[in-house]
């Protein structure tokens, strides 16, 4: 089975739906009541997806329309299906099928688990299954498996959370949507002062008060850490260069095992006194050196907007 599902139509005509953009995607998540599809739509989300959950599937369709209309930022929706009933089904075939004559790119996404864990778990949260209706447990269980059969053999991704943790579910899901490794960490490096506080989110916190501070420079103080005489000025130490090579080593060595467990949103802070000059500087620097190991990477500065005192 191929990534992607469907093929965009050669021509539409001028009454036809809009054509949806080239990065527009859907991601359908479905599977067994109880196999976890309310962690995976939290992961996806995390991931940067528009998510909406219990979506009726003939309600797919319009709200596709919609995303992929003129100015819509959303690129990435995912829906979560649950498919209670042989209407249900029904429908999603036919929202699938409309979804190939559009020409819009779409995955499956089946989370299963086994009998057994499922019947666990219903026991632990004490609800009964949506397809139970007075019966035993597992009645409902097996009118569910035999109702998504078809669709989980349709399925482009599979996933079997019976021994999977929750965050071993999560780690799979990166691993499924946007591949291994550090890749999947999405880190921010923002400057700060001291003199206005230690930053309580971060989980890094570098100082580099170390450094030779150029608010001594009359023609430097001024300026900041994100002109191009103070950047130079900073990094041109010694001491700027070592330091940023031990501690993006550092960093990277942290993200590669972040990736592993599950953390996915890294915060770094660089201080300095003020958080004017070094810190930026120092900041902009590493950040420079963690995209070129193919990181995502966001700056900012703390202290840029606050009046100097």
């Amino acid at each position: 089975m191929s990534e992607w599902i469907g093929s965009k139509p050669e021509q539409e005509s001028e009454d036809s739906s809009p054509e949806p953009a080239d990065d527009f995607e859907v991601l359908l998540i479905t599977g067994m009541s109880g196999a976890g599809r309310s962690r995976a739509a939290d992961s996806v989300e995390d991931m940067g997806w528009y998510v909406v959950d219990n979506l009726p599937p003939k309600l797919l369709v319009p709200l596709v329309d919609m995303m992929t209309s003129s100015g819509s930022k959303v690129h990435k929706l995912a829906a979560v299906i649950d498919v209670r009933s042989r209407s249900y089904f029904d429908d999603l075939a036919a929202v699938l099928s409309h979804l190939d004559d559009l020409g819009v790119k779409y995955r499956i996404l089946f989370l299963d688990s086994d009998n057994d864990v499922l019947i666990k778990r219903y026991e632990s949260v004490r609800r009964p299954h949506p397809l139970q209706h007075g019966r035993r447990l597992i009645d409902g269980i097996n009118e569910e498996r035999d109702l998504l059969s078809n669709l989980k053999d349709r399925a482009d991704v599979v996933i079997d959370t019976s021994h999977l943790s929750v965050h071993q579910l999560s780690t799979k899901l990166y691993d499924a949507l946007l591949g291994k490794g550090p890749q999947t960490v999405t880190v921010h490096i923002f400057s700060f002062g001291f003199k206005y506080g230690l930053p309580l989110d971060a989980d890094f916190v570098a100082d580099v008060r170390f450094l030779p501070n150029p608010f001594w420079v009359p023609q430097l103080r001024e300026l900041n850490g994100l002109n191009k005489p103070v950047s130079d000025y900073v990094l041109s130490s010694p001491q700027a260069s070592e330091f940023l090579k031990f501690y993006s080593q550092a960093i990277l060595t942290a993200i590669r095992g972040y990736a592993r467990e599950d953390k996915h949103f890294v915060t770094i802070a660089m201080g300095c006194t003020g958080g004017q000059h070094r810190s930026v500087a120092m900041s902009e620097a590493l950040a420079k050196i963690l995209r070129s190991q193919g990181l995502s990477v966001t700056v900012s500065a703390r202290e840029l907007q606050r009046k100097r005192e």
